[in-house]
């Protein structure tokens, strides 16, 4: 489009009726004619000036009218975006939450939680007890593993310790070293069995501690090997009296050695009920 409008212009500026000569040839007179003839007159600075600017304005004119798109009509709702885009005044906007401060209140006490004075002070005299009564049955548990080992020895050389035959044939009598060994070995037990008993029944009792489970169980074994750690001795110094003299072992001395390997039954359930790693008898 440009260049038809710059065409245009300078067409227009070029043809003009101009005088127009023609001859027909040898012998004949030229004739004069006026014919629409493309001529490009000789034009002075102004107007040749004007020229220019006019057909740059039109260039111009033509170049925008192309390079900018086809305008759309809008719609209503379209006419109103622009106004609902804009932002709003600070008077219309929201208030904003006021920043949380933090509170001034405490946090709950032990009182608050229905705990009395009384009850959340701590008791010396009871944390004393406490603490002695769990050192001692530390040593409880310590010596009554170490009483085990005597016990087992002393059971195990008891049949060495016993005069062998029958009625009517010849008894053959233990040897010394059999029967003091024998006999050393169940003074060892009976002194370290009592004192074992000793920490366990001398620690301070809790207060409100029933005891349950594998406890009362191994406590009730005590009534079991107790007395039989009582009887085993009294019978066996029986039974040793009754060899010294020569005479076979009879009446209740006759009884040391069943009495002794139920004591020996008894006092090893008795820890493996506190010390078995699955407690059969612990509370769930």
């Amino acid at each position: 489009m440009p260049q038809q409008a710059e065409k245009l212009v300078l067409s227009a500026a070029s043809q003009s009726w101009v005088p127009h000569v023609r001859i027909f040839g040898p012998g004949r007179s030229p004739t004069r004619s006026r014919k629409w003839v493309p001529h490009v007159p000789i034009l002075g600075p102004g107007m040749a000036a004007q020229l220019l600017i006019f057909s740059l304005l039109l260039t111009g004119i033509f170049h925008a009218q192309s390079a900018a798109p086809p305008q759309q009509p809008q719609t209503s709702s379209q006419q109103q975006e622009p106004s609902a885009q804009q932002p709003q005044s600070p008077s219309n906007l929201p208030s904003a939450p006021a920043p949380s401060t933090p509170s001034s209140s405490q946090e709950p006490s032990l009182s608050d939680l229905g705990f009395s004075q009384q009850q959340t002070q701590g008791n010396p005299k009871l944390q004393a007890e406490l603490n002695k009564h769990t050192e001692m049955l530390k040593i409880h548990q310590r010596l009554g593993l170490i009483t085990l080992a005597p016990m087992a020895a002393a059971l195990i050389t008891g049949p060495m310790a016993k005069a062998k035959g029958r009625n009517g044939q010849t008894i053959s009598e233990p040897t010394n070293a059999n029967l003091d060994f024998h006999a050393a070995l169940g003074s060892a037990t009976a002194v370290l069995y009592f004192t074992t008993a000793y920490f366990a029944i001398a620690a301070p009792k809790i207060p409100n501690n029933p005891k349950h489970g594998a406890i009362r169980f191994h406590e009730a074994l005590a009534f079991v090997h107790g007395p039989g750690m009582i009887l085993t001795p009294v019978l066996g110094a029986m039974a040793f009296q009754q060899e010294q003299n020569g005479e076979k072992v009879h009446g209740i001395a006759s009884l040391h050695g069943p009495i002794a390997i139920g004591t020996v039954c008894a006092y090893g359930a008795a820890i493996i009920a506190v010390s078995w790693p699955i407690h059969l008898w612990g509370k769930k």
